[in-house]
């Protein structure tokens, strides 16, 4: 049959419109490919974009934090100096307004400036826990002091500083109380049951050195200060001596010495001779 014949167009129309839903198709996907290429160009170009931004805005970031770091650094850490000539005062002073003039009018100004008074108020925080832990261990450090000095009064007895307080001790009658009065010399000193040699008397700083003979044995002491308590041991006696110096001059020294009223030996003797008590008879 001829193609140019009615019959013939009428059967030719299938293919004509399978290839214009074929061309249109390829049109349609060329057209969507071409979208997303541009798309995924634009969203390349924005993202470039943005981290171009993102690291100029760290550089500035960083540069107002070396900015800021400089300036503390010249504000507080400088020390003083000698005024210099006007000239070369005015430089430095307008240069740290500007620095300020500009941390101020950038963005993270305020962030940064809130950073360092949070660290400023912490500081202050830790100074004052540390203020109040040393006045905690200071009124600890007296209050032992002054419960030592009770405990030592209580169990030795009170320190006389004159002769009259040496009289008050000598009534309550617990003790023997030798006062002496000895001058710098080469010589021993015979005070109650010691001997006792002066070789230094530092009237400025009231301290002393001297020497002592104990049970025949020479003892020394230095760096004695002024009121400051001695401490003795006999072997024939219960408790310690005690020499004192409640007063130091120019090569001489005056105080007292106290012993227990009775030897150890004393005590015992009374001991074994107290009558037995009462028996009960069966």
């Amino acid at each position: 049959m001829d193609s140019t014949s009615p019959e013939g167009r009428h059967s030719n129309w299938p293919v004509y419109l399978l290839t214009i839903a074929l061309v249109a198709a390829i049109a349609v996907g060329y057209v969507y490919v071409s979208g997303e290429r541009q798309k995924s160009r634009d969203l390349a170009a924005s993202n470039q974009s943005l981290a171009a931004s993102l690291a100029q805005v760290q550089t500035q970031l960083q540069s107002v934090s070396e900015r800021l770091s400089d300036v503390q650094a010249r504000t507080t850490s400088a020390p003083p100096q000698t005024p210099a000539p006007a000239r070369v005062q005015t430089r430095p002073r307008v240069r740290t307004t500007a620095d300020f003039r500009m941390l101020r009018t950038d963005p993270s100004f305020p962030e940064i400036q809130s950073q360092f008074s949070e660290q400023q108020k912490q500081i202050v925080s830790a100074r004052e826990d540390i203020d109040q832990t040393r006045s905690d261990l200071s009124q600890t450090r007296n209050n032992l002091q002054n419960n030592l000095n009770s405990t030592k009064d209580e169990l030795n007895g009170s320190i006389a500083r004159t002769h009259d307080e040496v009289v008050a001790l000598q009534k309550r009658g617990e003790r023997n109380y030798y006062e002496f009065a000895v001058d710098k010399s080469k010589q021993y000193s015979r005070v109650g049951p010691l001997s006792v040699e002066l070789r230094k008397a530092d009237s400025k700083h009231k301290r002393f050195d001297m020497l002592m003979l104990v049970d025949d044995n020479e003892l020394q002491k230095k760096s004695v200060n002024l009121y400051e308590t001695v401490w003795i041991s006999l072997s024939d006696r219960p408790q310690p001596l005690e020499l004192v110096v409640n007063k130091i001059t120019k090569d001489h020294i005056e105080g007292y010495l106290s012993e227990p009223k009775y030897k150890r030996s004393e005590l015992e003797s009374a001991v074994s001779a107290k009558p037995a008590g009462p028996t009960l008879r069966q």
